[in-house]
């Protein structure tokens, strides 16, 4: 099945069977968001994946009950930079340069011109930043979970302060940005499931610019 075909398979699964889905599936998934792109190479985000029970039940009523938060087989929290400092900027290009086995004058310039702007700005704008490039990562880890066979359900319906604290990741300098349960659908609970996919026609969507 072409990748299209199971984009068009895929939807918000709003009910799961708590079965496991196998975790070759779920390394590949996780591969996808870790090749994503992100601005300036930075990955500026963390992903947390949960499988401990006790965990996702305690996340569960401060995600309004939703269901798929303990009946999925994985639950993905990502996780962006609370802002951007020197020493996270510094790290990725310092790990380029190791990676690559050369140093870019070019590249040295770039790096200095992120340290004189990005650490300066408010933290909040920095977050917000960080935040975008999770969700490019985001999207690729549910497009790869389409591509397995496996559902995803992207979730924004959470206190995001509340998963920060459950998790402690504000100690780690992050800050919740989006959840992702990965897991099976479970039909007869679910009500969206045989509903058709309704998206804009592509006329309505697109604008050529010629």
């Amino acid at each position: 099945m072409e990748l299209l075909d199971k984009l068009k398979w895929r939807y918000a699964a709003k009910a799961m069977n708590g079965e496991e889905v196998a975790q070759e599936k779920i390394d590949r998934i996780i591969e996808a968001a870790r090749l994503a792109p992100t601005s300036s190479g930075l990955q500026p985000f963390e992903i947390f994946v949960i499988t401990n029970q006790e965990i996702k039940e305690q996340i569960k009523p401060i995600a309004w009950n939703q269901s798929v938060i303990t009946d999925c087989s994985h639950l993905l929290v990502f996780a962006a930079w609370d802002t951007y400092t020197a020493d996270r900027i510094n790290y990725m290009f310092d790990l380029t340069n190791e990676v690559r086995g050369f140093k870019n004058e070019g590249w040295e310039n770039y790096r200095q011109m992120l340290l004189d702007s990005y650490p300066q700005k408010d933290a909040e704008e920095n977050f917000n930043h960080a935040a975008k490039q999770a969700y490019i990562a985001f999207a690729l880890a549910l497009t790869a979970a389409a591509y397995e066979g496996v559902d995803a359900t992207p979730l924004e319906g959470f206190d995001p302060s509340a998963v920060d604290k459950i998790l402690e990741l504000r100690e780690k300098g992050l800050r919740s940005a989006v959840l992702l349960p990965i897991g099976k659908r479970a039909p007869k609970e679910d009500w969206l499931v045989n509903l058709v996919k309704v998206r804009k026609s592509t006329e309505d969507l697109v604008t050529v610019v010629d």
